[in-house]
């Protein structure tokens, strides 16, 4: 409504077509129920399509009437993309699902499910959360808890450090980077792609956690989003750590209604294809949002293919032997085929992907050194303090999260002195360091 004050108009409809549909399908048997079903999908997947590809599948359009030499030009729409579109519209058609399914029975208050749809921590970029969650929770009394609300403070704290002095300090480096690839030597463009890993993470992954701060101060509880991605030793389990809401949504209500993994081997690879196209392209109207998603989709294929191979090759590089070693090892392989899909999430365009890409791996004769990291500072509007601050977030991150893993109790054992001294330093490093109004969150823009 900020932006377009009749956008409203858009969750009204949906809101309340899918509050009285729900009824209905409980109601019903037979076929009824699915035509009432396929009602509301329609409804809802059409707005969602409409605002988000309908310009561009009329720029392909263009493009291809154009080639074929036809003098036509179909119309652009003046719209805009209303912030967590996407989102609402995962998170109804769940509910919408879920009742079919009999899983969940239809909400007869219609503001209890119009806050289902409108919570606002995570109206505009998720967690997407499932009706037996978070339902149930707006029923309940919530009274004053200093723990409960201690607690999400604490989120709220580290997930605004996450965002303003990690991702938006990062993305002062990546922003020049990505803009003009071309300008730089391989060791910067190498430097930029592992930057942006970390951003976009330290990004959403701050988003997610402010957002679970904020409803737990008030007694709701949402599900977790993120579980340590890039300690994932497999592309698999790095989508089972990597945005658990959206990954477990297309599994639930795609990928397992199209037969899973209990298909033949042809159909999975078919399957595998459909989800992580969906989802790439759900991430945006772009051509290197699906090539992202179809990455992923054959990291996984290769994965299945490749692993007698592999193991094999461990067995007899000793590999199995010292699981430590080889754990790290697989860790850092995952991470750099996550980076290098990433590359294409976040490039401009198509050349620009390819030449980050093709460059990374060559032209390092005339590059300064991967470690020179005055000369790699000196390219950019980075200096050189800055850079090493850089790459201490990022040692800094890694390290909470390797501690939170292995040492899950740590904070808890933590005296009064020591968790008001972590306070005060988050507090001041956000104040002082943070980078202020330099960048929205990266997934307001799906």
């Amino acid at each position: 409504m900020f932006f377009i004050p009749a956008y409203i108009l858009i969750l009204l409809f949906t809101i309340v077509l899918d509050y009285f549909l729900a009824i209905h399908i409980e109601r019903l048997a037979g076929k009824k129920r699915r035509w009432l079903l396929w009602v509301s999908l329609a409804s809802n997947i059409g707005i969602l399509a409409f605002f988000k590809y309908a310009n561009f599948i009329s720029a392909n359009l263009n493009n291809l009437l154009d080639g074929l030499g036809l003098d036509y030009m179909v119309p652009y729409l003046s719209i805009i993309l209303p912030i967590g579109l996407s989102f609402h519209t995962f998170q109804a058609m769940s509910y919408m699902i879920e009742v079919y399914w009999g899983n969940q029975k239809a909400e007869r208050h219609l503001g209890i499910y119009a806050l289902y749809v409108m919570f606002y921590p995570q109206l505009v970029a998720g967690p997407i959360e499932r009706p037996q969650n978070l339902l149930h929770q707006f029923r309940e009394k919530h009274s004053f808890d200093y723990q409960r609300v201690v607690g999400g403070l604490k989120l709220m704290a580290w997930g605004l450090f996450l965002k303003v002095v990690i991702a938006d300090h990062l993305a002062l480096f990546v922003n020049q980077v990505f803009g003009q690839p071309s300008d730089f030597p391989s060791s910067v463009l190498l430097w930029a792609a592992i930057f942006f890993s970390f951003q976009i993470y330290c990004d959403f992954y701050g988003y997610s956690t402010i957002a679970i701060g904020a409803a737990q101060v008030m007694g709701v509880r949402l599900m977790n989003n993120f579980n340590h991605p890039y300690a994932a030793t497999s592309i698999r389990e790095f989508w089972q750590r990597w945005h658990i809401s959206l990954s477990t949504w297309f599994k639930d209500y795609v990928y397992i209604p199209l037969g899973g993994n209990k298909v033949s081997i042809p159909r999975w690879y078919v399957n595998t294809l459909l989800i992580f196209g969906l989802s790439g392209i759900w991430h945006g109207p772009s051509w290197m949002f699906l090539i992202w998603g179809l990455l992923h989709a054959f990291y996984i294929i290769f994965g299945r293919i490749s692993l007698p191979v592999r193991t094999q090759l461990y067995q007899k590089l000793g590999l199995s032997n010292f699981p430590k070693i080889h754990q790290f090892f697989k860790i850092v392989i995952v991470f750099s085929f996550v980076t290098i899909a990433w590359i294409f999430f976040r490039a401009e365009n198509l050349p620009d992907a390819w030449y980050i890409i093709s460059h990374i791996f060559t032209g390092w004769a005339d590059s300064s050194s991967f470690m020179n990291i005055k000369a790699i500072a000196a390219e950019t509007v980075f200096n050189k303090a800055n850079m090493f601050l850089a790459i201490s977030y990022m040692i800094f991150l890694l390290a909470v999260e390797y501690v939170g893993r292995h040492f899950p109790d740590l904070a808890n054992k933590a005296g009064f002195y020591q968790r008001w001294l972590v306070y005060y330093l988050l507090i001041g490093s956000i104040i002082f360091l943070g980078v202020w109004g330099q960048q929205q969150f990266i997934y307001f823009q799906f």
